[in-house]
Parts: C-alpha cells; sequence; structure tokens
C-alpha cells in the first residue's frame, strides 16, 4: 500500500478510535443515568450517513476529528424531566468524567498489547555500563535502580530517558535504590556529543537489566506507562508554561497526522504506542480546567455540588463560548506551525 495512502487511513483509524471511545463514554453514563440523548456523532461537519435508534440518532460526519454526544437540555434550558441539567448532579458528574476515563481505559489496554509484543520489558536497574562511562566514575553503580531524576519520580524506563532529555547542562540529580536503601547522587554530569546537525546530547553510558515478562510484570508495566504518559501533559504544561519548552514545540492534527505516518513506518507496535499516547493525552487534557472542555464543565458542578445550588447557566455557555474562541485560536496557531515545519 502506498506510504501516503496507509498513513491516511492509519490516521483516520486512531483518531475514530480516541475519538469514539471518549464520546462513548459520555453515551453509556448518560444512558445508564437516564438521561436522554438525542444524538451520538462520530466525526464533525457534513453528514455521511445517519440512523434512529429508539429516541436517539446515530450518526458519521465527515471530518473524523471530533465528535460529540448530545444531551437533552445539556446547553439550554429544557422542559424534560430527563434533560442533562434536571439530573442528579453526581450522576451529571459521572457524565462529564466518563469520556476520559474511557481514554485512559483505552490506553492502559492498548499499552498491554504493546509490552506483550515487546521481547522484553525494560527496567530501571542499571545492569552495565559502557567502556569510560562517566557516570560510574562519578558513582552510579551496576544494581542501583532509579527512583528519581531531579527530584521527579521515574515509574518507567522511558520516565527516565524523558527527564534526562529535559535536563539541562547535561547535569542530574539522581535517587537510587541501593541494597535497599535510598541514596542520592547530586550533581552527575554526562558527557556530550554534538551530532552533524549541531545539536548536542547527553550521552546514556549505561545499560539496564531487562525485567521477567509474566502477566503481572506486563498488566504493572501497562499501568506505569500510563501513568507516565499521563503526568506527561502536566509535565509539558509547566515546560510550556515557564519557558522551558517553546510554545512553536506545539502540534496540532497536522503535526500528530504525520507522527501517526513516522510511527507506522516502523511498524503496529510503534502505532499502538503513539495510539497510547494520544488518548492518554486526550483523557488527561480533557479534565483540565479550561472552559469548552469538560474540565471546564466539571468546575462548574463541583461547585453547584458545594453550594448546592447551580450556576446560572448563561455564565455557562458565555464561559465556554468564550473557551471555544480561545481553543479554535491555539488550534489555528498550532496548525500553522505544523505546517510551516512540513514547508
Amino acid at each position: 500500500m502506498d506510504s501516503f495512502l496507509l498513513t491516511v487511513v492509519a490516521a483516520v483509524l486512531v483518531f475514530s478510535a480516541v475519538i469514539l471511545i471518549h464520546e462513548l463514554g459520555h453515551f453509556l453514563v448518560a444512558k445508564a443515568s437516564g438521561i436522554k440523548v438525542n444524538e451520538f456523532s462520530l466525526g464533525m461537519g457534513p453528514l455521511l450517513f445517519k440512523f434512529q435508534k429508539g429516541e436517539t440518532q446515530y450518526s458519521v460526519r465527515l471530518l473524523p476529528v471530533g465528535g460529540y454526544v448530545s444531551m437533552e437540555g445539556e446547553d439550554e434550558d429544557s422542559p424534560d424531566p430527563r434533560s442533562f441539567q434536571r439530573a442528579p448532579v453526581g450522576r451529571r458528574i459521572l457524565v462529564t468524567v466518563a469520556g476520559a476515563v474511557m481514554n485512559l481505559l483505552l490506553g492502559f489496554a492498548v499499552l498491554i498489547a504493546v509490552v506483550c509484543m515487546q521481547d522484553s520489558i525494560l527496567s530501571r536497574t542499571v545492569g552495565a555500563f559502557y567502556p569510560g562511562a562517566a557516570t560510574e566514575a562519578q558513582g552510579l553503580q551496576v544494581g542501583d535502580t532509579i527512583l528519581a531524576v531531579n527530584g521527579r519520580r521515574c515509574f518507567i524506563a522511558n520516565d527516565v530517558s524523558y527527564e534526562f532529555a529535559r535536563t539541562q547542562n547535561a547535569t542530574a540529580d539522581l535517587t537510587v535504590l541501593r541494597d535497599g536503601k535510598k541514596v542520592e547522587l547530586k550533581g552527575i554530569q554526562f558527557d556530550t556529543r554534538t551530532d552533524e546537525d549541531g545539536y548536542t546530547y547527553m550521552v546514556i553510558d549505561f545499560m539496564v537489566y531487562p525485567a521477567e515478562k509474566t502477566p503481572l510484570n506486563v498488566i504493572s508495566e501497562a499501568g506505569r506507562w500510563t501513568l507516565s504518559f499521563a503526568r506527561m501533559v502536566a509535565l509539558s504544561l509547566g515546560d510550556l508554561l515557564t519557558g522551558r519548552a517553546a510554545i512553536n514545540n506545539l502540534s496540532g492534527p497536522v503535526g500528530i497526522v504525520q507522527a501517526i505516518g513516522e510511527a507506522t513506518s516502523y511498524g503496529l507496535d510503534s502505532l499502538l504506542l503513539l495510539l497510547a499516547l494520544i488518548t492518554v493525552n486526550l483523557g488527561v487534557f480533557n479534565l483540565l480546567p479550561v472552559p469548552a472542555l469538560d474540565g471546564g464543565r466539571l468546575i462548574f458542578l463541583l461547585i453547584e455540588a458545594v453550594r448546592r445550588k447551580p450556576v446560572p447557566q448563561k455564565y455557562e455557555i458565555a464561559v465556554n463560548a468564550a473557551g471555544f474562541v480561545l481553543l479554535i485560536g491555539l488550534m489555528c496557531f498550532v496548525t500553522f506551525n505544523d505546517i510551516t515545519r512540513l514547508l
């Protein structure tokens, strides 16, 4: 199959899976809560086809970059006793967070498959050093298990690599487990190399032991990967807000499609790993307290639960509209970035 066509097919499958599972979470919990669902849509834009089953219309739309569950009385007043706004606040909270939870569960399930496909599970325990290793000379030892880098806990081997990539001046503080005790190794200076493009990077001068691939270890590793991906969202946002990472590094749908194309060329395991990263990121991002996202609605519901009185809907609609405009602006910005990088 042509690489371009393969990329398009893979991108549609990835976007559809992530969106479908998210909206399915809202849909199933709304139905279970007795809330009337008017439409379940996969995709946005012009309608391709639809069918009616019971009180709900099911539709597929042209653009596979979104979707929605339209509930009665969700964004307007409705006299229907089964409308969203008339449901108990606890049920509305469950409906709101269900999409993100389903994204996290999808990521966990996909990561179980990815770990099963790997030859071994990488641990965080140092197994050997390369000749002349700078870290060995400064106190790191075979058998040390890396618990944290620069004070940030590491759940999986990828966390160690990620924190090394965030390290500045090729210097890191390591917390290791040695003979059952925590040992602090301050100011470990790594060697550096400069590639032909002039990029300077740290040299990781040690290897780690593989862990035994048992069913329990596979599930445990998939869980740690999920936590790692979720935490990466918060760390990345923190880096953007503090200026540690440039906002030009943000990517939108165009950049994601490009990444999907690259992952597809490496094989199914790489594509599944990217799918897990995207769905976990979407789940966490949707719970951020930003207007127009599930997290923004959640804030209003939590306020209602505390004060036992809903925030006037006109204020919620106004805030969400402003948030939607900001999100559209951000989407345009990151898409421009993506196209600029491609050109």
